[in-house]
């Protein structure tokens, strides 16, 4: 499990952007990187940064080109992690010069000084029914075929998938959300911070093995999280990108 990831302090977090021509907000963001407005030490991707990125699907890639373009450049003067999710995947092959992180290599083991530290996006650890349509929309035998049934039926695929992300509400209040992750993953781990995004919460639970994180959504409130001195035990400073 350990990638031997060194998480620097300064670093900037960020997760569930969900990017799209109905969300661009996260562009702002990234060209004030790429200008050096904003000056991260390191950029950790926590997944879902495009609302639709998959590495075999053409047109994905033509329609994000711009956001992609930008934070290839911004990689080869600060390291980015990403970690993939669940709407942006097998990306290898995109951005071939940062070091990406699939579901299956995940959580992520990581080293802050002292510091033990998993990241995840988290959608690692699900039941039955979604590790199978994990393994479906990944699958390298079926992404082609989709690819050729998106591009021969006028963007088909795209389009219905387009129309559910737009009715889904991304920034609602998870109900029992410490009960579930406790069941989920709290005798599983041992470490000093657990930090996801995924579920979009923005809350930060104690529990025995670990201090739990659960990020908010760049999407539903443009936050970003900054990595603070090791010393501090807050670990993490939520920040607002003002458009």
């Amino acid at each position: 499990m350990s990638h031997s990831i060194n998480i620097k302090e300064g670093a900037f977090i960020l997760g569930d952007a969900h990017y799209s021509y109905k969300r661009p907000e996260l562009l702002k963001f990234i060209y004030a990187i790429h200008s050096k407005k904003l000056t991260p030490t390191q950029l950790i991707f926590m997944g879902d940064i495009f609302d639709a990125l998959f590495g075999s699907i053409s047109n994905t890639c033509r329609e994000n080109q711009e956001l992609v373009g930008l934070i290839k450049d911004i990689s080869k003067d600060i390291e980015i992690i990403y970690l993939e999710g669940n709407h942006d995947f097998n990306l290898k092959k995109v951005f071939k010069n940062m070091k990406i992180f699939t579901i299956y290599q995940q959580p992520v083991e990581c080293n802050y000084n002292d510091k033990k530290i998993y990241l995840a996006h988290g959608d690692f650890e699900s039941n039955f029914g979604y590790r199978a349509y994990t393994w479906f929309i990944r699958n390298p035998f079926i992404l082609p075929v989709l690819n050729v049934l998106n591009n021969t039926f006028n963007n088909f695929v795209l389009k219905n998938l387009d129309k559910y992300l737009g009715i889904k509400d991304d920034c609602n209040e998870f109900t029992g959300f410490r009960e579930y992750i406790a069941r989920r993953i709290e005798d599983k781990y041992s470490c000093d911070f657990f930090i996801e995004g995924h579920f979009h919460q923005n809350k930060r639970i104690c529990y025995n093995k670990f201090i739990y994180i659960n990020l908010s959504a760049f999407a539903c409130n443009q936050s970003y999280f900054v990595v603070k001195s090791s010393q501090d035990k807050e670990l993490l400073k939520e920040n607002f990108f003002s458009l």
